[in-house]
């Protein structure tokens, strides 16, 4: 009989209540924070590290999660006797933890000959960040938990991430210029006209969608793509950060244009925060 692990990193922003639920194993990215490292997801919650970022001297660095992190895990996987683990990464071009992982796999499998047969391990590249692939990841374990079995659970969270969309707006472009690693957003310029950027991931790399005159019109311009572009009849999740006001107005359009609630609404933690900016809003939805 089929026993499945999932397993994802902290930038997966899977609040902690449904991880636990689940039992999905969250690896923590470290994050440097002057003398202090943190654990991304478990030392704070998303609103304490909002308040941290934003009175901290200098922005905040994290770093990739390394092979021996992986190995250690899939150890313990294959001791407990899962058949299958299906881990879903963060965005390979953004982060040498994709890559890591798979060196970890043929790692162990080179430790382990006799495990290949008994103990598959599924290493899924999200090609993208936050619940747009935390959410394939919740789904994944719900199916589990119904009965599905590992491949087809492995082929939906694939499905998944292969047509998702993650639209998002950084409302204060200071941290995406500082870190550098959202590209699109460093390039950005026009802010001194007022426009606000809404952006995108494609392929693993960020891309701008559309420049929207002021703060007060990017919830509708977001909301306006969702039910142009939305897949009928799938959910839509709502990305928040520390903005409650523009966060507030996105929920309301989204109930009045789309006629349903979100399936989850959920605050970005701290590997997002530092790279995007605690300051956004946002979309997911398939495509």
């Amino acid at each position: 009989m089929a026993k499945i692990k999932f397993s994802t990193d902290s930038a997966a922003d899977i609040p902690s209540a449904l991880r636990e639920e689940l039992g999905i194993q969250v690896l923590p990215f470290p994050i440097a924070m002057g003398e202090r490292e943190l654990a991304d997801g478990f030392d704070f919650t998303p609103e304490e590290f909002y308040d941290m970022l934003l009175a901290a001297p200098k922005i905040p660095t994290h770093a990739a999660l390394n092979p021996y992190i992986f190995e250690e895990m899939f150890e313990q996987a294959y001791e407990a006797g899962y058949t299958d683990l299906i881990h879903t990464s963060i965005n390979s071009k953004g982060s040498a933890t994709c890559s890591n992982a798979f060196q970890a796999r043929g790692d162990f499998y080179r430790d382990h000959p006799e495990a290949e047969e008994t103990f598959r391990i599924h290493i899924i590249d999200a090609l993208n960040y936050t619940m747009g692939y935390g959410w394939a990841v919740v789904q994944g374990a719900r199916m589990a938990a119904g009965g599905g079995q590992a491949q087809e659970i492995a082929d939906f969270i694939q499905d998944w991430v292969d047509h998702v969309r993650v639209i998002f707006s950084p409302l204060d472009l200071r941290f995406a210029k500082k870190s550098g690693r959202v590209s699109a957003a460093a390039a950005f310029v026009g802010e001194a006209l007022g426009l606000k950027p809404v952006m995108t991931f494609t392929d693993g790399e960020s891309k701008i969608l559309a420049k929207v005159r002021g703060e007060k019109a990017v919830a509708a311009r977001l909301v306006e793509m969702c039910k142009a572009e939305r897949k009928p009849g799938t959910p839509y999740l709502m990305i928040q950060g520390n903005n409650a006001e523009q966060s507030a107005k996105l929920l309301d359009l989204c109930r009045q244009q789309l006629g349903e609630e979100p399936a989850l609404s959920f605050r970005i933690g701290g590997v997002i925060a530092i790279n995007a900016g605690p300051n956004l809003i946002g979309l997911i939805y398939r495509v």
